[in-house]
C-alpha cells in the first residue's frame, strides 16, 4: 500500500465508507503480505518511488501469478522481468490485466501508459542488442518517463549515432546498451555532458565470454559520468536512469 492508497483509505474512514476494524485489517498486511514462498513489499513504492518488480526465472508460473496479483490490488505498472511464454499464458489465463513484451520478456500487469517526464534516450549499438535495450526503454516508460529510442547505431558506424547527437544533448540521462567490446557508452561519455548508464550484453563472439569484455570495458571508460550495471540488466538501468530523470524533473 502505496502513500495514496493509505490516504485513501482514511479518507474513506472519515466519510464513514469503511468502517475502523476493516481499515486495521487492511493496515496490518504493511509493511508487507506473506504468501509462505514470497512476502510482499507493500513498501517499497513509498522508500523507493517504484513498486516492487517480480523476477521471474525461479518462480513457477503460479507463484508470478500469486505475486502480481497481490501487487496490482495497491499498484498499476506491476512489472514482471524475464517472463516467458508459460508464465505470461498464466497471468493471461488468470484474468488479470496485463500487456506482455515477448522480446523484452517483459509483464506489464495493470498498465497504465502516461506521458511521462523529462527524458530518458534509450542507445543501443546493434540490433542483437535490442532485447535488453527493450527492457530498459519499457521499464523506463512504466516508470513515467519520456522515453527516445536510438538503436543500431554501434561504433562500427559511428555516424549513425551522430545523426542523434542533439536529442542526446537533451537528454536527462541516456541508457547506452551494448556488446562486443562495449564501446558505445565511452563515446557517448565523451561527446554530451550528461550522465550514462552502461549496460553491457552478453552478444559477441567466443572471446566476449558472454558479456564480460564489454563489461570490463565500460568499467574501464576513460569517459567521466559512466555508471556500469551488470550484463544484460536492462531493468536496474532503467530504475537508475529513472531516478536520476525524476531528481532532474523536480529540480527544474
Amino acid at each position: 500500500m502505496d502513500r495514496a492508497a493509505i490516504r485513501r483509505l482514511l479518507l474513506e474512514v472519515r466519510a464513514g465508507e469503511t468502517d475502523v476494524e476493516a481499515a486495521l485489517t487492511r493496515l496490518r498486511r504493511l509493511p508487507y503480505d506473506d504468501l509462505g514462498f514470497a512476502k510482499i513489499d507493500h513498501h517499497r513504492a513509498l522508500r523507493s518511488g517504484a513498486p516492487e518488480a517480480v523476477f521471474c526465472p525461479g518462480k513457477t508460473p503460479e507463484q508470478v501469478v500469486a505475486i502480481v496479483r497481490h501487487l496490482g490490488e495497491h499498484h498499476t505498472n506491476v512489472l514482471a522481468t524475464r517472463a516467458d511464454g508459460p508464465v505470461a499464458q498464466a497471468v493471461a489465463e488468470a484474468g488479470l490485466s496485463h500487456v506482455y513484451h515477448e522480446r523484452a520478456r517483459l509483464l506489464v500487469v495493470r498498465p497504465e501508459p502516461g506521458d511521462g517526464v523529462g527524458l530518458v534516450v534509450v542507445a543501443a549499438a546493434g540490433t542483437a542488442d535490442l532485447p535488453v535495450a527493450e527492457e530498459a526503454a519499457l521499464v523506463s516508460e512504466a516508470l513515467g518517463n519520456r522515453v527516445e529510442r536510438v538503436y543500431d547505431c554501434g561504433v562500427a558506424g559511428l555516424h549513425r549515432l551522430l545523426d542523434h547527437l542533439e536529442l542526446l544533448a537533451e537528454a536527462n540521462v541516456i541508457v547506452a546498451v551494448a556488446g562486443m567490446e562495449g564501446a558505445l557508452p565511452s563515446v557517448i561519455g565523451g561527446l554530451v555532458d550528461r550522465p550514462v548508464v552502461a549496460v553491457p550484453t552478453s552478444v559477441g563472439y567466443g572471446a566476449s565470454f558472454g558479456g564480460i569484455a564489454a563489461l570490463l570495458a565500460m568499467l574501464n571508460s576513460c569517459a567521466p559520468g559512466v555508471s556500469v550495471v551488470n550484463i544484460d540488466n536492462g531493468y536496474g538501468a532503467a530504475v537508475q536512469a529513472s531516478q536520476i530523470n525524476h531528481l532532474v524533473a523536480k529540480v527544474r
